[in-house]
């Protein structure tokens, strides 16, 4: 069989919140992403579905959320994506401590990992988070939002996931096959389990690397919990090519399911994880001009003819604004 097209890297991760203002207000005011596309979980139209960005909405710069209110705390353990780690400009992390001071946010002391520096912090529902100081080059894909903080320390999409599995070589096999590279392996630090952090390059720019340590640390899915990975398959064609791939692992991904903004395949792989295969296309601005973004409730497809229904049983939010923000204070 032939190989697939590489991955260029993650596409987007998806996550468990609770309250859904207080998840918008954190990633949109504290964090200063974009409210790309506010919709509602297309398995489970109950609840909403909300998308975090950099301006345009660049693949590998989502950050997604389910937010169940009603769900009971998760535990981040063996089979779960552990940390989420956004890339910041060198020279930010002094701003971003200085943020998170004045917000309130739980942040962990810095650290160094395979020569760049880490910030850990958690949001509000306890979901680990990282920011990561790298040299952002001048042709980067990505667009910073600069509503709440400036370009010069903007967040500029994924930079990682760190992967805990009971039995790490399967997944890096199969990571090996989707066309990420072993780059390196050193001894893991801080609140992470295991003796050694691998990680793995994709061909991209952004969101280009998953890190993978091994544990038997239990965990349970809930809030602060991330739900799934996605990875950029950009054209249908590198999408079956990887789908076919990882069906000759021995994985059972799904058959390519419409997902609105982009097409997508999901799969389990060896330990765990819920992975996902997502295309490039057709992107955000589908259905709404880029200035107006996240504006409304967008209800894809044959949603839309129960508008009425689905609006009833969701929690009224407001979107944070700048000017809204600079009037309280």
């Amino acid at each position: 069989m032939a190989e697939p097209t590489p991955t260029p890297g993650i596409h987007h991760v998806t996550c468990i919140a609770g309250d859904p203002q207080q998840n918008l207000d954190f990633w949109v005011e504290t964090l200063g992403l974009r409210l790309a596309k506010r919709s509602i979980n297309q398995d489970d139209p109950s609840t909403y579905h909300f998308f975090f960005t950099d301006a345009e909405g660049t693949p590998g710069t989502s950050m997604t959320f389910f937010p169940w209110e009603n769900l009971s705390r998760g535990k981040v353990g063996t089979g779960q994506v552990s940390r989420t780690a956004f890339r910041v400009p060198e020279g930010s992390l002094d701003y971003w401590e200085d943020r998170f001071d004045e917000y309130g946010v739980d942040y962990d002391d810095r650290v160094e990992r395979f020569g760049e520096t880490v910030l850990p912090f958690s949001d509000p529902d306890g979901l680990p988070v990282e920011l990561v100081e790298v040299e952002v080059p001048d042709d980067d894909p990505t667009v910073p939002w600069t509503e709440f903080v400036p370009e010069d320390v903007a967040i500029r999409g994924f930079h990682s996931v760190t992967l805990w599995l009971a039995d790490p070589q399967p997944t890096e096999d199969l990571l090996e096959t989707m066309g990420f590279e072993r780059v390196g392996t050193e001894e893991a630090q801080g609140d992470t389990p295991g003796d050694e952090r691998t990680r793995f390059a994709a061909t991209g720019s952004v969101g280009k690397y998953v890190d993978v340590l091994p544990t038997i640390e239990s965990g349970r899915q809930g809030l602060g919990t991330v739900h799934h990975v996605a990875f950029q398959t950009p054209t249908d064609e590198d999408q079956q090519a990887m789908r076919k791939a990882v069906q000759s692992k021995g994985l059972r991904p799904t058959a390519q399911i419409n997902r609105h903004w982009f097409r997508s395949v999901y799969f389990r792989e060896f330990g765990g994880v819920l992975f996902e295969l997502a295309t490039s296309d057709p992107g955000y601005t589908a259905d709404e001009p880029l200035d107006d973004l996240g504006g409304r409730l967008v209800l894809p497809g044959e949603f839309e003819g129960r508008r009425e229904q689905i609006e009833a049983g969701l929690t009224d939010v407001t979107v944070p604004r700048a000017e809204s923000a600079e009037a309280d204070d």
